[in-house]
């Protein structure tokens, strides 16, 4: 797991679930694409710039047409959804554990 910063988000037209692809930088560790199911719960807006735990070894997957990367980890129940962050400022690529 390793500290990441969203840098884009796009919507997925052609997902069955509303969805956003994320482009995440893990700093040394390169930018990700990441394919992510808080479009319920998140702006595009309020997701750039912010800071994020994401599982990162994982084997690319298409999800919805659409290659993802890595895998955002969040708490939530049936009604909400709070992506994991750090909280404070840390290094992009910096392990989690």
């Amino acid at each position: 797991m390793r500290v990441g910063r969203i840098t884009t988000v796009e919507d997925i037209p052609a997902a069955r679930n509303p969805m956003y692809k994320l482009s995440v930088d893990f700093g040394e560790a390169g930018v990700k694409q990441c394919v992510a199911g808080v479009k319920n719960f998140y702006a595009k807006d309020l997701l750039v710039g912010k800071l994020v735990v994401a599982v990162v070894n994982l084997q690319p997957k298409s999800v919805a047409g659409v290659v993802s990367e890595c895998m955002l980890l969040a708490s939530y129940d049936d009604t909400q959804l709070s992506l994991l962050t750090p909280d404070k400022e840390m290094g992009l690529g910096v392990k989690v554990g």
